[in-house]
């Protein structure tokens, strides 16, 4: 079942800004020995659909430190849906998102769409996507707090990722101004209008903060960079914030990873920011990823780890 966003006022979470000393504690351990290049979120599997216990536990921890880790298996271009359908379950992550336009398995095929209502969408299309988090749009109930991107195939050229940890990113805003953090978590800040179809509404409109504390005491994000179909709030500490977040993403920082997705290889995350350059098709290769978004969050992956 979905897992609600709301924020709630927890005493025993780094994220409540009026427990500084438990922040700079759990800052202190989580920027520790935190990884300085993609190199170091790679797992080498043989199989995620049969992963070893050694293979497991090399992808966890790296989650566990950078809520994000990339897989190298050997599956190539085999495209059974099991390949990342397995490796949720594997770590918890059961309550699939099933939306309008997902396979009947529940996972999203990522193609360039000729026709139908896909070509519509820019996931469905080979032009950029900005800076992210899946399901910003989704209701709070419904919030994606996982996230998996298997690659079959990839283009023939471009379709790089760049990769952010929504923590850091919340690192790099506190530390800048703590009201930054008051800003993004108000309960207005961001607003998607709804998705209209025919003259009905297909999907109603959203209204929500960006940063938000789960029951559990895990930090959730909910953000889009785009400026077409999202209505910011007018406070100017708001936009000041939202400046930041922007420079932050488009920066040369040492804590945004960048690379592509190769045939078996993909992306397991707890839904960090994350953008995709354009690409072309072409008969050195044709796009396709599949795409597995969870109401969950991955197992034992979160601040229990840093207390």
């Amino acid at each position: 079942m979905p897992h609600s966003a709301v924020s709630e006022k927890l005493s025993t979470t780094p994220f409540d800004l009026d427990d500084d000393a438990l922040y700079l504690s759990w800052r202190e351990k989580k920027l520790a020995d935190y990884p300085t290049s993609l190199d170091a979120l790679l797992v080498p599997v043989k199989d995620p659909r049969h992963l070893s216990d050694v293979e497991f536990n090399a992808i966890r921890q790296r989650v566990c430190k950078a809520n994000m880790a990339i897989y190298i298996s050997e599956t190539g271009s085999d495209p059974d849906p099991e390949i990342p359908l397995s490796l949720g379950r594997r770590f918890g992550a059961r309550h699939l998102n099933r939306n309008w336009l997902s396979d009947d398995t529940g996972l999203t095929s990522l193609k360039v769409a000729a026709d139908g209502v896909r070509q519509q969408y820019i996931p469905y299309s080979n032009r950029p996507i900005k800076w992210h988090t899946d399901g910003y749009y989704n209701r709070p109930d419904e919030q994606i707090h996982s996230l998996i991107l298997h690659c079959v195939q990839s283009a023939g050229s471009g379709g790089e990722n760049a990769l952010l940890d929504h923590e850091i990113a919340y690192i790099l805003l506190r530390d800048r101004d703590p009201r930054f953090i008051t800003a993004l978590m108000g309960a207005d800040v961001m607003t998607i209008p709804p998705r209209m179809n025919s003259g009905a509404v297909a999907r109603r409109e959203e209204v929500g903060p960006v940063f938000s504390i789960m029951p559990c005491g895990n930090l959730h994000m909910r953000y889009t960079i785009r400026t077409r179909h999202v209505i910011w709030s007018e406070d100017p500490l708001t936009r000041q914030a939202l400046d930041a977040l922007s420079e932050i993403l488009n920066s040369d920082s040492p804590y945004i990873f960048r690379g592509k997705l190769e045939p078996g290889m993909g992306l397991i995350s707890n839904n960090i920011l994350h953008d995709r350059t354009a690409f072309q098709d072409d008969e050195q290769g044709v796009r396709h990823l599949y795409r597995a978004r969870y109401y969950d969050r991955l197992q034992d992956t979160g601040i229990d780890q840093y207390r």
